[in-house]
């Protein structure tokens, strides 16, 4: 079974090769990324040399390259993370995010139809739906009308169509994944809760946007990767799951948590202006996932110690990617 993970050097892509390449040694698993600002291949160290995993470095956007890969390889499954994700970044740059998400999902699915694949996992986010008002009763469901409020989620959205479309025009086997706010090992630095932990240790302010009283659903992202792995064997053909962890925190709270757990003060926090269309509250109900057979391993307060321990454990890591040193190790195993 030959399976291709688009974006598997990032966060979330990159915890699932791992997860997959770990759990199915009669799988190959390729993993396929450009390698942007926010790619890592560091984190693949103990797998590289693995023989179920393989990389190949590649522009989703690119319609021959990514044709001539399906053709040689014969994919049975693609699972496609790959995607512009910061949603500061999508206000200032909002055309690569529809380059990237939307362009490069459309070329993956051409690609995926001529060669038949047994299944196609977009991976999308609970962003889509756009924000809910602060009832704690309500929540998104796989039925909830899309309303996106950023030019992120707006070219996610855009790509969770365009899914469907081949599903029904062509008969393309899909599924549709649709997570709450991922955290845990391997998270880039720019996002919340890595950009709070090392900050905090080195005694910096923390950017609270606005009042910090938005609310998420913080997802562990093993809890994730089982959740797609589960999608991936046993998901119904053109069926959306909503993938939620049912741990809803302010961002403030959030933030002190981290604050508290490495004993330091709270006087780190600084009040910055909000963010632009900046979305209330997210909160997702994952009962159709869980009638699937899926259920969470970790609760935000388990979760959150064990992702502040890895971090201090793996200091190396983070700080060779703020200092930028972690693109020598590419150049250096790569030849990139």
């Amino acid at each position: 079974m030959k399976v291709l993970v688009t974006g598997g050097a990032g966060f979330i892509g990159g915890n699932y090769v791992q997860y997959m390449v770990n759990k199915y040694p009669n799988y190959h698993i390729v993993n396929l990324d450009l390698l942007t600002y926010a790619g890592d291949l560091t984190k693949h160290k103990e797998i590289e040399n693995r023989e179920n995993y393989s990389f190949v470095h590649a522009d989703i956007v690119d319609r021959e390259k990514i044709f001539s890969l399906f053709k040689n390889e014969k994919f049975d499954y693609v699972v496609h993370f790959a995607a512009e994700s910061h949603v500061d970044r999508s206000i200032k740059e909002p055309d690569i995010f529809v380059r990237t998400n939307v362009v490069g999902t459309q070329v993956l699915l051409d690609a995926a139809k001529s060669i038949n694949v047994k299944k196609f996992v977009h991976v999308s986010t609970d962003e889509v739906y756009g924000e809910l008002d602060y009832d704690p009763s309500t929540f998104f469901t796989e039925k909830t009308p899309l309303a996106p409020n950023s030019p992120y989620s707006a070219s996610k959205a855009s790509s969770d169509f365009f899914v469907r479309a081949y599903h029904e025009t062509f008969g393309l086997p899909v599924n549709i994944t649709r997570c709450s706010n991922n955290y845990g090992p391997y998270h880039f630095p720019e996002k919340l809760i890595p950009l709070t932990i090392s900050r905090v240790l080195n005694d910096q302010k923390v950017p609270v946007y606005g009042d910090g009283k938005n609310i998420r659903d913080w997802l562990h992202v093993y809890d994730h990767c089982t959740a797609i792995d589960l999608v991936l064997h046993k998901g119904i053909n053109g069926e959306v799951y909503n993938v939620g962890g049912h741990n809803e925190k302010t961002n403030l709270a959030v933030i002190q948590t981290i604050i508290r757990a490495l004993n330091k003060n709270e006087n780190l926090i600084e009040y910055v202006e909000d963010r632009l269309g900046h979305d209330k509250r997210y909160a997702i109900d994952p009962t159709k996932l869980e009638e699937l057979g899926w259920q969470p391993r970790y609760s935000f307060e388990t979760g959150i110690e064990q992702t502040i321990q890895w971090y201090l454990d793996n200091k190396e890591w983070w700080q060779n990617i703020l200092n930028g040193e972690y693109r020598a190790y590419f150049k250096k195993q790569y030849k990139l």
